[in-house]
């Protein structure tokens, strides 16, 4: 098979949670383990750092990366899913994984993965141990794709643990209460291992101090111990200040992700660092962390976080889609200057997106559409839901259609957000 043949074998021939949900999503870690199993366990090969969360998982894995790749460490990063290129998801400092790679690896591994009916999940994220381990990275972030307990990429050995923030989403599969996703995410939490909590929750606090205390894992809540001041938004920079107490930390941090939700992620990563720096042999420098935080896009390729897309009218994408995401959104888009605000939307079929719609701007014209997948709720289904909402517009075949449709209505001084799926800013993107 040549690379395209490869991806349509991955994408079509294993069940693949972005095509058709949880019916994807394995119960147990026995496939990641045969597969790593055979290929002599890479996992065990690389120093890595694990990061879960609701919210904020991929920017704080991308944060970590950049701040080591600009440290001098060879890094190696995994994350999912991905908008554009389905190597995104496998990087070393930077670099996309080769699609000879890709296909090398597929050919070689075909017979077990036919016998082993693995997830397209699973064999990805193998594929990523055996990439890092050849390439002999010396630290790896590796991001949870669902939950954390079962999630394939808990097979590693980090070095730290790390779990951004507890909201609902993916209640179908993890729990419906902030207490039990809180449960799955803490399966990351290992013994004897430290492990860095972003967000303080009343709910998700008891749940993540339980498990760190029976597997004698040193915890801590970052925003427990650092905080974020003097926010400033000029030149497509995030400035804000760190302290500690009343100590300052870091003066005039520039971030080139400019959303005000950032300052949550940068003080987890903060504070992971400063847990490696004490416990482990990874160190990092001041001069690193400014560099790394001031061109996570540049060093890492992420997209799609209050990312930009042109001007003249003001095109903005985010790929928040769940209740707190969507209301960290809503609070970017009150503090942009506009004259109109035109909002090109699309789920998934498969959630409760009732706190979304209940949560977005009426004052807005929408423009409804499907994202080009299995998944995806019908634009018209969507208008007809959004409607009892007061969010009123008209729904469009696909993502690109819409988002021509908001441009040319647009005025110059007008805001056109896209968004409420990964998938939809994927297709803008």
């Amino acid at each position: 098979m040549n690379y395209q043949q490869t991806l349509d074998f991955l994408y079509s021939k294993l069940p693949m949670f972005t095509r058709v949900g949880a019916s994807a999503f394995k119960k147990d870690l026995t496939n990641t383990i045969i597969l790593c199993n055979a290929l002599d366990n890479p996992q065990d090969k690389f120093k890595s750092i694990h990061v879960a969360g609701t919210n904020g998982k991929g920017s704080t894995s991308h944060m970590l990366a950049s701040i080591l790749q600009a440290q001098g460490y060879k890094t190696g990063l995994y994350t999912s899913p991905h908008l554009k290129d389905f190597r995104e998801r496998i990087r070393i400092n930077g670099k996309m994984i080769s699609k000879t790679e890709v296909v090398s690896f597929v050919k070689e591994q075909q017979k077990l993965i036919e016998k082993t009916e693995p997830s397209f999940f699973e064999v990805t994220v193998a594929l990523a141990f055996d990439c890092f381990a050849r390439h002999q990275v010396d630290i790896a972030v590796i991001e949870v794709g669902l939950g954390g307990r079962l999630d394939s990429t808990n097979i590693i050995s980090p070095l730290t643990s790390v779990i951004t923030n507890i909201s609902l989403d993916h209640t179908n599969m993890l729990g419906n209460t902030l207490a039990e996703i809180a449960g799955e995410k803490a399966g990351i939490i290992k013994k004897d291992t430290p492990v860095v909590i972003g967000e303080t929750h009343e709910a998700s606090a008891p749940v993540f101090n339980k498990k760190a205390t029976e597997m004698n894992a040193p915890i801590v809540f970052a925003d427990q111990v650092l905080t974020a001041r003097d926010f400033k938004l000029a030149n497509n920079k995030l400035s804000l200040s760190v302290y500690q107490g009343e100590e300052i930390k870091y003066k005039n941090l520039q971030s080139d992700l400019t959303g005000t939700y950032q300052h949550k992620n940068i003080l987890t990563v903060l504070e992971t660092l400063a847990v490696l720096n004490e416990k482990t042999d990874i160190k990092t420098n001041q001069e690193s962390i400014y560099k790394g935080i001031s061109l996570v896009k540049k060093q890492t390729g992420l997209q799609g976080r209050w990312q930009t897309l042109s001007r003249n009218p003001l095109v903005i994408c985010d790929t928040g889609h769940n209740e707190a995401g969507i209301s960290e959104v809503i609070k970017n888009i009150a503090q942009t200057p506009y004259q109109n605000l035109h909002i090109v939307f699309g789920m998934v079929n498969d959630k409760d997106i009732s706190k979304v719609l209940a949560l977005m701007p009426k004052n807005a014209t929408y423009y409804f559409c499907k994202p080009d997948l299995e998944r995806g709720l019908a634009a018209d289904a969507l208008k007809e839901q959004a409607s009892s909402y007061h969010l009123n517009g008209n729904a469009y075949a696909s993502v690109t259609e819409a988002k021509a449709n908001a441009i040319r209505s647009a005025g110059i001084k007008d805001l056109i957000f896209i968004g409420g799926s990964t998938f939809v800013v994927a297709e803008a993107i």
